[in-house]
């Protein structure tokens, strides 16, 4: 656990999170990762029509919105469906896992450049977070902890340059698979620059609690990730929200008492999306039927679109 004064210093500290305040909006995104089959204009006027208040853009290699692949003309059609829609773009998904190899750092450097670029490009008023694994193994991380650290600075110094926030996900059975290990690599870069993407199915996965995970990292958090998981670390499951044992409304309530101020986005882990016969918009529509009404149940007042 944190002290008070710690606690204070990281919420002033994020560049993304409003002090705490108990009429805070809290908006509800899903991300097209799972929806690589569809155009991603199509994704995001489902999304929209679905009553979702955001969308996390998917901007890994493969995916219609791939920032080194994607064309000038669907760039442009891209941000005028995001204008149109009034949806926000909270965060974009990335997969820039860290080896140690020079190549693939400085793989990872362009890779952010262009992401951060693209999501500049699609929401200017208010640019997506960068969300990120990081990889690795749990047993490499006294071997993995320097390098990473220190690959992190690098990552910070794209954001100071860009004017964005870069974000790792603590994931079960990778490195860094619990609130300390992120504790530590964030107190090393130290910048504001480099943030949190909360997903309790890592911690639950890992046998953490969700009061204990997330207050710990909850002032260093700009963007929570949901979906459910089962099993232990070297062979779990990841499932859609409500399909485990996650408590949601106590959940929501949580993040309304911390003062919470971004989005919660629903993710469809590529264990689901990658089986034959998976549909993306009924997903995305049994997910927002499952969880906006337990909004409302922990009156949690969600934003309202732009248009």
């Amino acid at each position: 656990m944190i002290s008070r004064r710690a606690f204070l210093q990281g919420c002033l500290a994020s560049t993304v999170m409003a002090a705490p305040s108990d009429g805070s909006p809290i908006g509800f995104a899903i991300g097209t990762y799972g929806m690589k089959t569809m155009k991603t204009d199509d994704a995001v006027r489902t999304i929209a029509k679905i009553g979702y208040d955001g969308v996390e853009l998917c901007f890994i290699a493969g995916w219609p919105s791939d920032p080194a692949t994607i064309s000038p003309s669907d760039r442009k059609v891209l941000r005028q469906v995001v204008h149109d829609t009034g949806l926000a773009v909270p965060a974009a998904l990335e997969s820039l896992t860290m080896t140690g190899v020079p190549e693939k750092r400085a793989q990872n450097i362009e890779r952010l450049k262009l992401a951060v670029t693209l999501g500049h490009e699609i929401s200017p008023s208010k640019p997506p977070v960068i969300d990120t694994i990081l990889g690795g193994k749990t047993a490499e991380w006294e071997k993995l902890k320097g390098p990473m650290a220190d690959e992190l600075s690098a990552w910070a110094r794209v954001g100071q340059e860009h004017n964005a926030t870069i974000c790792f996900k603590p994931h079960a059975a990778q490195a860094v698979n619990n609130a300390e290990r992120a504790l530590w690599l964030l107190k090393q870069v130290d910048s504001p620059r480099i943030r949190i993407i909360y997903d309790y199915s890592h911690f639950f996965v890992e046998g953490f609690t969700l009061a204990q995970s997330l207050q710990e990292l909850f002032p260093y958090t700009a963007f929570i990730s949901v979906k459910d998981s089962v099993g232990p670390p070297e062979n779990h499951q990841y499932l859609l929200p409500g399909d485990g044992k996650t408590d949601y409304l106590e959940y929501f309530r949580m993040l309304k008492r911390l003062g919470y101020s971004g989005f919660v986005g629903v993710e469809v882990s590529g264990q689901i999306h990658q089986k034959p016969g998976y549909e993306p918009v009924p997903t995305a529509q049994l997910c927002y039927d499952r969880l906006a009404p337990i909004f409302d149940r922990a009156e949690i007042r969600r934003p309202r679109r732009s248009h």
